[in-house]
């Protein structure tokens, strides 16, 4: 597959909750302006009338002192005094910090991620130096602002930008709560956003084109910015007569519809919309979509059309097979194949040695992704004892295993970059208490996850060319200008996206897993902000594939709909931004395209009507579309449909025990031993 005419990059998704133009963040006239609209994506709008001068608070002598000297002070300060001390002065420095103006408590200067409103202005004035204020509508959070205003005001741009937030740790102690402890880091983030901005505008640096926005009002209209957002708008209102031509397709012949989250939006937007007329479509990650193919032939869908990757129908056939539902034929949507760039590593000869080395360390474990073939699971099940894992299970299934079984080797593929990540969660974990520890799994603590380290394997040659695209450039871009959104990335992203992500993660301000989880996290936000009733500013940046999209804009305005029924909700939801990268390679573009699987789209729309309608395709004209029936045996006589889809089996066990199975246990520690598995 020619990669170059893949899209780079990130999504970006920005919710704001009131329709109307807001202050720039940073205030002052020697900056440039952002001209300001509701969220990120705000260079196109008309600039608001700049608001009052920010005052000056910090004393000459802190005028003279670095920051890291005040900061010493008030790390020492705070950790001299009694835990229950700690929230007084927090009270004493929240009474002397003065309010800020009416004018400036708008949406624009909200700091997110707080659990009160917080809100914060910085600007650079004329002899270079950062002058803040902020405010908030908690007398704790007020003290966390007093505390960084009184140490940071009156530095210099670098200096603030090199404060780590590991220097302010004896602060979080006084708040109890960790969400009110992330107050102070994230008011500290939007202090740094302010002062790369005012680097940049010091060294002439132009401030780089906005990501690509899609504005949704709450009316369900959208706007777009970029012609990449423009193609993806025309999508959310789909064509009704399209609509009505699958529907009455899909009654007539009892089709039911599974499709993954990543297909093309004008399919995905068609799909939605026809779910309200047609109950018997689903759109999820791959894990799902073979347990609601069941539930559809349960229903007595005669025919399930499968829009993802080769390795999904095949799934899908195999899971309708186990639970009797043989005669229910499985389409997909490409005579040609429909490949994956992890299910063809996890196929490779570099694998099988991997896994052969895997076989000499016994006892060995091997964990595979979901997002491999049956043929591939068969073949690595009889060389190594194996149960598949998701980007949202992964992490527990590992813990699970080195706690039950003891000096158990784990080998964990294909993708590298999950598997680079995981050790990279595993070695923070070292340096978390033993309290933090079990919260992430019960029978682990700071020795067990030390000891693990070393017998934890992971295939190192295998990736997702979508993931991929996360690189430097888009990390470099994210830390310049969205440090103080709300951050997303999947599981399978490279490292340094990985790293961002965690980072925000401790702060309350992220999540890394599945695309579920991404949705869900959005979801949680959302409703909270609802909840609150508040004049929120919220922004999502979605480090995954682009498909996404469509089913947050849906899971968006089923939200807002629910909300305008059963009570009254002042707020607005003003946008959704996308951002997509340049057209080719890395980085972002107003133009650009997007992180985008070519192979998801392949599952075209035409595609999808032309099997609808020919279907059951009794002229054998759509036996190209037949999902495969593995009819194939292994090397130990088994079908490869049946050991295939054993790993599968696993995986369901522990979801829904907790624990591995026993089966499975005995095979890692006795080995298969040459026995039928």
């Amino acid at each position: 597959m020619d990669t170059s005419t893949l899209a780079a990059v990130a999504s970006f998704v920005a919710l704001s909750t009131k329709p109307r133009l807001l202050p720039p963040l940073i205030p002052s006239r020697s900056l440039p302006r952002t001209r300001g609209s509701l969220a990120v994506c705000c260079s196109h709008s008309h600039a608001s009338p700049p608001p009052s001068p920010l005052p000056c608070t910090a004393s000459d002598e802190e005028e003279v002192a670095p920051p890291h000297l005040r900061l010493c002070r008030l790390a020492e300060e705070f950790g001299a005094l009694p835990d229950a001390d700690r929230a007084r002065r927090l009270l004493a420095y929240a009474a002397a910090l003065p309010p800020l103006p009416q004018a400036d408590r708008v949406a624009a200067n909200r700091v997110m991620g707080c659990v009160a409103q917080v809100w914060l202005l910085g600007s650079c004035d004329r002899s270079g130096r950062m002058r803040f204020a902020a405010d908030s509508d908690s007398e704790l959070s007020r003290g966390y602002c007093s505390c960084l205003v009184s140490a940071l005001d009156g530095a210099g741009p670098e200096e603030v930008l090199d404060v780590d937030p590991a220097d302010l740790a004896p602060l979080g102690v006084a708040a109890g709560a960790r969400s009110r402890v992330n107050t102070w880091h994230n008011v500290l983030v939007g202090m740094q956003k302010r002062a790369r901005a005012a680097i940049a505008a010091r060294e002439g640096r132009r401030r780089g084109e906005p990501f690509p926005s899609l504005v949704i009002g709450r009316d369900g209209a959208v706007r777009a910015q970029g012609s990449y957002a423009e193609a993806k708008a025309k999508f959310l209102s789909p064509d009704q007569s399209k609509i009505s031509e699958l529907v009455n397709a899909l009654r007539e012949k009892q089709i039911g519809i599974v499709a993954h989250f990543y297909m093309d939006p004008e399919v995905q937007g068609i799909l939605t919309a026809a779910k309200r007329q047609w109950p018997h479509i689903h759109i999820s990650d791959s894990l799902v979509m073979a347990d609601s193919a069941v539930q559809m032939a349960e229903a007595g869908c005669k025919y399930i059309a499968v829009l993802g990757v080769d390795f999904m129908s095949e799934n899908v056939r195999a899971i309708l097979d186990q639970a009797g539902f043989t005669q229910v034929g499985v389409y997909r949507m490409s005579s040609e194949q429909i490949g994956c760039s992890l299910a063809d590593a996890a196929s490779s000869s570099a694998y099988t040695h991997f896994l052969k080395t895997a076989s000499r360390s016994p006892p060995s474990l091997h964990v595979i992704y979901i997002n491999t073939s049956l043929e591939t699971k068969a073949r690595t099940h009889e060389l190594v004892p194996t149960i598949t894992c998701t980007s949202s299970n992964v992490v527990a299934t590992i813990l699970q295993a080195f706690a039950e079984i003891p000096d158990l080797n784990v080998w964990y593929g294909p993708d590298s970059y999950m598997g680079a990540n995981i050790a990279d969660l595993f070695k923070r974990m070292t340096i978390m208490s033993d309290e933090e520890i079990t919260e992430i799994h019960p029978d682990h603590n700071r020795k067990t996850i030390s000891s693990l380290l070393q017998r934890l394997h992971y295939y190192q040659n295998g990736n997702c060319i979508v993931h991929d695209m996360f690189g430097h450039e888009v990390v470099e871009k994210i830390k310049e200008e969205y440090c103080d959104a709300f951050l997303t990335a999947h599981f399978e992203v490279p490292g340094e996206m990985f790293s961002l992500s965690m980072e925000a993660k401790t702060r309350g301000m992220g999540v890394v897993g599945s695309t579920q989880n991404i949705l869900d996290f959005i979801k949680y936000h959302l409703k909270q902000t609802l909840d609150r009733n508040v004049d929120d500013h919220l922004q999502f940046v979605l480090g995954t594939e682009s498909g996404m999209i469509t089913s947050i804009v849906a899971a968006v305005r089923q939200l807002f709909d629910s909300y305008e029924s059963s009570k009254e909700v002042a707020n607005d939801l003003e946008q959704i931004n996308i951002v997509p990268g340049v057209f080719s390679g890395e980085g972002c573009s107003i133009h650009g395209g997007c992180a985008s699987c070519p192979y998801m789209k392949m599952n075209s729309l035409e595609s999808l009507f032309k099997i609808c309608q020919q279907l059951p395709g009794e002229d054998n004209s759509l036996s190209v579309y037949q999902a495969s029936r593995l009819n194939a045996k292994t090397s130990l006589g088994k079908l490869v449909a049946e050991v295939g889809c054993e790993p599968i089996l696993h995986m369901r066990h522990f979801q829904a025990t907790k624990r591995l199975p026993d089966k499975l246990v005995h095979q890692v520690i006795h080995g298969n031993g040459g026995e039928p598995l």
